[in-house]
């Protein structure tokens, strides 16, 4: 079952969290921005309501949450009622895949990644963009998972751990981005994205057809 009702509930308070931490936000779209190929048909799994897609031009997804569904759509996006695990789309016929922070909402990330594979075009591009479970921020969301109102249901994973369901799925990892360091809450500037993983909170892979 897909987990919804906390988006179909609270659509805006999701919406007013990227406009309270604007400079997480900004520094969450560079990332995913420098790993994400240009001039390519891209779809995003799990594109909410549609608030990333539109500052990196992507214009069409899918979505399960009807809220978040209606929210996108007001922004001229395509987007599809879908989940993960069964992507309407043809066989090779996407060029990139864009999945951010929904990769810990799916119910079979192998699945899920079958599902991707299935779709992208022969040399074609996935990106996964997430909180690491084993950074700072991914310990507190952890810590106080119970009483959130997004990831109470959510699996939060490693940037190793993906890297390894991705290899077993049919990918192969080519980088690794990260950025979001320190408390959010005092986060007052776009921060620096660097290479690799293990010091930045916030991670975005790149992988490639195998």
């Amino acid at each position: 079952m897909p987990k919804t009702s906390s988006f179909d509930k609270y659509s805006e308070q999701y919406e007013n969290w990227f406009v309270e931490n604007e400079y997480v936000f900004k520094s969450e779209l560079e990332a995913i921005k420098q790993l994400l190929p240009k001039g390519k048909r891209t779809i995003e799994i799990g594109i909410g309501s549609g608030i990333f897609a539109e500052k990196l031009n992507i214009t069409e997804g899918v979505e399960p949450s009807k809220a978040m569904r209606e929210r996108a759509k007001k922004r001229n996006i395509n987007v599809l009622n879908a989940v993960a695990e069964n992507l309407p789309y043809p066989n090779k016929s996407i060029e990139t895949i864009l999945i951010i922070t929904t990769i810990c909402f799916v119910d079979d990330i192998y699945k899920s990644f079958s599902e991707a594979h299935r779709i992208l075009k022969q040399n074609g591009t996935i990106i996964i963009a997430f909180v690491d479970k084993n950074s700072p921020l991914g310990k507190i969301y952890l810590q106080k998972k119970e009483k959130s109102l997004f990831y109470k249901e959510a699996t939060f994973y490693s940037t190793t751990e993906l890297i390894e369901i991705l290899k077993i799925t049919g990918f192969k990892t080519i980088a690794t981005k990260q950025t979001i360091f320190g408390e959010i809450s005092k986060i007052n500037k776009v921060q620096e994205v660097l290479e690799g993983h293990g010091k930045g909170s916030f991670v975005v892979i790149k992988a490639n057809l195998k």
